[in-house]
């Protein structure tokens, strides 16, 4: 006997997400991190934010920070702050590891 479940998550959607990690980061560490966008906070952290293409592509990342030893604060999906024409998010760009930058 199966049961069948119901979920209201996309899987096929894009992410958008803001990364904070302990420590600065400059604008050269950009295309490690898939062109993502890096704002130096005045605690000291970086925030990492934009597009990722799905979970993968957010391992994929973590797993950077992780293999530069810089301590990961918080990661946070968020809604992206700009839309097309349309009104539909825009997620043009988002990043897969192993990719080079769509942008």
């Amino acid at each position: 006997m199966s049961e069948i479940y119901e979920t209201n998550q996309k899987h096929n959607e894009h992410g958008f997400y803001e990364i904070q990690i302990k420590g600065h980061l400059d604008d050269r560490w950009s295309d490690w991190f898939g062109g993502m966008t890096i704002t130096l906070e005045e605690n000291g952290n970086s925030l990492l934010t934009g597009p990722l293409v799905d979970q993968a592509a957010l391992h994929g990342l973590l797993k950077i920070v992780s293999d530069l030893g810089m301590p990961l604060v918080s990661v946070v999906p968020v809604e992206p702050r700009q839309s097309n024409e349309a009104g539909d998010p825009t997620v043009k760009g988002a990043w897969l590891p192993g990719k080079e930058d769509p942008n």
